[in-house]
């Protein structure tokens, strides 16, 4: 009996010498989780109970259960590499099949799809044409894009001050190449609905009458309809016509073969004070097409590509998951878990909402092994076989003497 009993001893820290030793393995493997050997005493149970005089049977390795601590996070050169700082795994397809990750070291192949380095495609939610996300449904992240598309300038804000001293124009009729006829000019960008950029330049002419100016819209030269338009201030040098303090343009027809321009001027933050011309402000909606710049990952998991027009498109918004039993996930190859019934079914999220960590772009989690920890277990371990290996030296010591008895 004592031979068995140490017999399951030895199992034991030998299974416990192995947990031990992977766990120093992977000290460097990023999204690794630790393990902890767990046993349990081993007693014949007779259908009379147990004799106040009966020993245990020896030990057993209940369960060998992984501790989901937080790693460190070390940051990287890489925006393609995440990071979840609290809880949640990130989701990635093997095949069709849903396997879950903490490790973040993520890339592109040469479909533009984002894969780790084996293969698997990064799930997210796709975005929807409102501008949100469907979190009902994955799709793998792919960060081949075309152009940004052009927005036409519909609208121009000034924010300037026509001065109110400036004389009448010496030369009556109005010639955008004679500086004479007008009295102030500023120009600006616009664009058509094919993102080609355009030169616009209104023109202000004093008139005879305090407080009016006449003022012209060219678009490359060219005069746009109506020929001339009033502003009125009052004496206190604010607009006070139009009511609207707009003024509509066009249409223009571009060389380009662009739908034609319409353009409202905005002047409700226009004044005529003092001597001095200025324009401290001119802002227009339209932008030219843009090439791909790069991509952004946020800490809540929305992926933006950026443009060089300004502007930026959302993909997807990284997918989370989330179980009511993590040490229920079976563990697979490459740092990676599957649910199970015990784990639960997987619980999909974005980061940051309830339950879910933050993602942190440009960043890994490396293994959350306690190096120092580990090797105190291994020598307790050691100890531990030793000390089994010796009841079976011992046991057989008592055995030998019992058969040398005459």
């Amino acid at each position: 009996m004592p031979f068995q009993i140490a017999l399951s001893g030895l199992n034991a820290a030998s299974a416990d010498l192995n947990t031990t030793a992977n766990n120093i393995a992977n000290t460097a493997t990023t999204g690794y989780k630790s393990s902890r050997t767990e046993f349990a005493e081993l007693f014949a149970v007779s259908p009379q109970g147990v004799s106040s005089l009966a020993t245990g049977s020896g030990v057993r390795v209940s369960s060998v259960s992984q501790q989901f601590g937080q790693g460190n996070v070390n940051f990287t050169q890489s925006n393609l590499d995440l990071a979840v700082s609290g809880s949640g795994f990130f989701t990635v397809s093997n095949g069709g099949a849903l396997q879950y990750t903490r490790s973040g070291a993520f890339r592109t192949d040469a479909d533009g799809y984002v894969v780790n380095s084996e293969g698997q495609h990064l799930q997210v939610f796709p975005p929807t044409a409102s501008g949100g996300f469907n979190t009902g449904g994955l799709t793998d992240l792919r960060l081949v894009t075309g152009e940004s598309a052009p927005n036409a300038t519909s609208a121009v804000q000034f924010v300037m001050n026509l001065p109110s001293d400036a004389v009448v124009p010496t030369t009556a009729t109005f010639n955008p190449a004679d500086p004479t006829s007008y009295t102030q000019a500023t120009s600006m960008t616009v664009y058509d609905t094919l993102g080609a950029a355009h030169t616009a330049t209104t023109y202000y002419s004093k008139t005879a009458t305090n407080g009016i100016w006449d003022t012209r819209l060219y678009i490359d030269g060219t005069a746009v309809a109506p020929a001339t338009q009033q502003l009125t201030f009052s004496n206190t040098g604010t607009l006070t016509t139009p009511v609207t303090g707009t003024l509509a343009f066009g249409p223009y027809a571009p060389p380009t073969g662009a739908a034609p321009m319409n353009l409202t001027l905005d002047y409700n933050r226009a004044t005529q004070y003092g001597s001095n011309f200025g324009v401290n402000s001119i802002t227009q909606d339209g932008y030219t097409t843009g090439r791909l710049t790069g991509i952004n990952i946020d800490k809540t998991g929305i992926v933006l590509a950026q443009y060089t027009n300004g502007r930026s498109t959302a993909l997807g918004q990284v997918a989370l998951a989330n179980f009511a039993n993590q040490n229920g996930l079976q563990q697979v190859a490459d740092t990676n878990w599957v649910e199970t019934s015990a784990s639960g079914q997987a619980l999909k999220g974005q980061a940051g909402t309830s339950g879910f960590g933050l993602i942190q772009s440009g960043a890994l989690e490396s293994s959350n092994v306690d190096i120092t920890a580990q090797l105190v277990n291994m020598i307790t371990a050691q100890r531990a076989f030793q000390a089994n290996a010796q009841m079976i030296s011992t046991a057989d010591q008592i055995t030998q003497t019992i058969i040398n008895i005459r």
